[in-house]
């Protein structure tokens, strides 16, 4: 799309601002830009940006329960441009939190399920970049194949990778990883031009620049590469030393909120959140009490069995 006129770094389709230097890009500034001045509601906890209405009230913020102030931030923002509705009811998200406390390991408490009190479920959407690209990976690396009378021997190449549909989090109030998790719940297909969900439920706000989730893009095109490379295009069975290097050509990208419920338990005197997808009940991540009495005992017995075999090897000697 050409290149910034204040630094003249290369611009991309979509961007609204210089990647390096915040300059506004003249797409952003022409006669057809809407310049308004945005109300969100800001979390002084999480960060989180959400969406300003009269209506809602809503004091508190959904993904931490702290206190939400009403913050003005002016164009270029990006706005969310899919939405995926609810398929997964309140009534749902609860007997699937109840099926969750149930199946916790050794090492978690064993009365979460009777003695778990549910005291907030929070209907939302949280945003996401979803992107397409097209790269061409450079690699190299050392491995066993070809080393002759050495361990190791030098191996490289480039091979063209294609990138679909990866799901990267503008989400302030979930971390990656609860991200991460819900993420493969999501069938995009359902996308529609507004939001459909439970009476109540709140939309998060983008609210930094898509040229701010380049970074993330790069590192998870990196982390796809070094794994495919790792598995199809390295010669031998042990790998080391590998470096990748990817050349993205074609980046697109699409804006989405995807619907998901936050629900804050209380065990005993402490509260412990979970989330689950509001596509698929079955999907959800969260915290559980640990039975500390059992971890205890576990590394107890590790360090034992460690102390035994080395007084083995000790006596064998």
């Amino acid at each position: 799309m050409g290149d910034c006129r204040r630094c003249e770094s290369p611009l991309e389709r979509g961007d609204l601002r210089c990647a390096i230097c915040s300059e506004t890009v003249p797409s952003a500034e022409g006669p057809d830009a809407h310049h308004e001045r945005v109300e969100i509601l800001r979390c002084r906890g999480c960060g989180a940006a959400m969406g300003y209405e009269i209506e809602a009230q809503a004091p508190r913020c959904g993904f931490c329960d702290a206190v939400l102030e009403v913050e003005t931030v002016e164009d270029p923002v990006e706005q969310t441009e899919h939405y995926l509705a609810f398929r997964v009811t309140p009534d749902e998200a609860r007997r699937s939190l109840k099926a969750w406390f149930g199946r916790q390991g050794f090492f978690r408490v064993q009365d979460l399920r009777q003695r778990a009190q549910v005291e907030e479920l929070t209907p939302l959407w949280w945003v996401a970049w979803v992107f397409d690209a097209d790269a061409t990976i450079s690699w190299s690396a050392d491995s066993d194949h070809g080393s002759r009378r050495s361990a190791w021997a030098p191996h490289a190449g480039q091979t063209p990778m294609t990138f679909r549909r990866l799901l990267v989090s503008a989400s302030r109030g979930l971390t990656n990883a609860e991200a991460d998790v819900l993420a493969e719940s999501y069938d995009l297909g359902a996308r529609q031009p507004s939001p459909e969900g439970p009476p109540g439920a709140v939309v998060e706000r983008f609210d930094v620049q898509r040229s701010q989730a380049r970074q993330k893009v790069a590192e998870a095109i990196q982390l796809i590469a070094a794994s495919e490379v790792t598995q199809r295009h390295v010669p031998g069975t042990r790998v080391r030393n590998l470096h990748v290097a990817a050349l993205v050509r074609g980046l697109s990208t699409e804006r989405f909120a995807f619907p998901a419920y936050v629900m804050a338990y209380r065990y005993k005197s402490k509260l412990y959140r979970v989330v689950i997808s509001g596509h698929q009940a079955s999907i959800l991540t969260g915290e559980a009490p640990l039975h500390w009495l059992r971890v205890l005992g576990a590394i107890l017995a590790l360090i034992l069995a460690l102390a035994l075999i080395a007084a083995a090897v000790a006596a064998a000697a």
